[in-house]
């Protein structure tokens, strides 16, 4: 793949999310399995991993470290904290220094590396001033024990304010056709800082890739079944956009996945993709995305078919919607 500029890194202009290889959409794949998809990656020139501590907590970081923790130089690793698991055994946001370097500390162990390429925080924690947490990272810097710092789910005014105290790498926000809330203020803050901006979730959570045409097959932890736009009338008007997605990725020579990741590549040189998956196909299919040339006239009606006035439903229910920085549009 080509490459585009991740900080001081040069990374595959597609990256793999690894969330899915242990968390979020159902049964996760078996060991064996998930263990094929990251080697198969590396294989198919993918070398931008992201992961987190809270995917399948921490169990997402154990299974990178076991598979490719013998070869830290082969990808830029990303990963995250500042939400992990407390006492009570429940999902907290976590923000104070202490916390912070506790869940740096724990990551390397479980990654099998003395030194992060890429840290973020998952969330900013409101109860404290982004300053402060970004202070204990770029303490981090220092001490050599990670290289970037980046920020998940933050608006521009926070981003403005973290890189006041330390020069940020990426901003990871979901950025896809039908989430556009990076469009606001973010995507341009971004590009006059010089912060990439790293794409999560850009098929919409497997919805573009096509084959989902009826929610209630999803898996009972399948974390999708809280969200809106996987829920009844919101789900079934989404469902009427796939049919011109299809259209347009038949008349560009390509599969519906690939016409949204064109899209989004399309979108600026500073955004990079991370999809993520349990299957080899697709994983092929995801990087073959990168050599698809949308024409304006593609990109033109993608843009009007699948945008915040035609999409139904929130992205995220109230009580996560809480959790979040960003400048949402719906």
């Amino acid at each position: 793949m080509h490459t585009r500029k991740l900080g001081p890194f040069d990374v595959s202009a597609i990256g793999l999310g690894a969330m899915c290889l242990s968390h979020a959409y159902g049964t996760p794949p078996d060991p064996e399995a998930a263990s094929a998809v990251l080697l198969k990656a590396l294989d198919l020139g993918y070398n931008h991993l992201d992961t987190a501590a809270l995917y399948g907590f921490g169990a997402n970081e154990a299974l990178i470290g076991r598979v490719l923790g013998g070869r830290p130089r082969a990808f830029v690793l990303a990963t995250k904290g500042g939400i992990f698991r407390n006492e009570q055994g429940q999902r907290e946001i976590d923000g104070r220094p202490e916390a912070i370097r506790r869940h740096c500390e724990e990551s390397l162990a479980r990654l099998r590396t003395d030194v992060i390429d890429l840290y973020y925080l998952h969330r900013w924690d409101k109860r404290r001033p982004i300053e402060e947490s970004v202070g204990t990272l770029a303490d981090l810097v220092k001490e050599g024990k990670i290289r970037s710092i980046g920020l998940s789910e933050v608006s521009a005014a926070t981003l403005r304010k973290a890189h006041t105290v330390h020069p940020i790498t990426a901003v990871q926000t979901e950025y896809s056709l039908w989430t556009r809330n990076a469009e606001v203020a973010v995507l341009q803050a971004c590009r006059e800082l010089g912060v990439a901006f790293v794409a999560f979730s850009p098929l919409a959570r497997g919805f573009f890739g096509g084959t989902l045409r009826d929610a209630s097959t999803l898996p009972p932890k399948d974390i999708r079944l809280a969200m809106p736009r996987f829920q009844g009338e919101h789900f079934a008007r989404n469902l009427r956009l796939l049919d011109g997605l299809s259209a347009v990725a038949a008349e560009s020579g390509c599969t519906m996945a690939q016409a949204a990741l064109a899209w989004l590549l399309a979108q600026g040189p500073g955004i990079i993709p991370i999809p993520g998956t349990t299957r080899l196909d697709h994983l092929a299919e995801n990087a073959a995305a990168e050599r698809v040339r949308l024409s304006p006239a593609a990109l033109e009606r993608l843009n009007v078919l699948i945008n915040p006035a035609t999409v139904s439903g929130a992205r995220y229910n109230a009580a996560v919607q809480q959790e979040i920085d960003t400048e949402e549009t719906s």
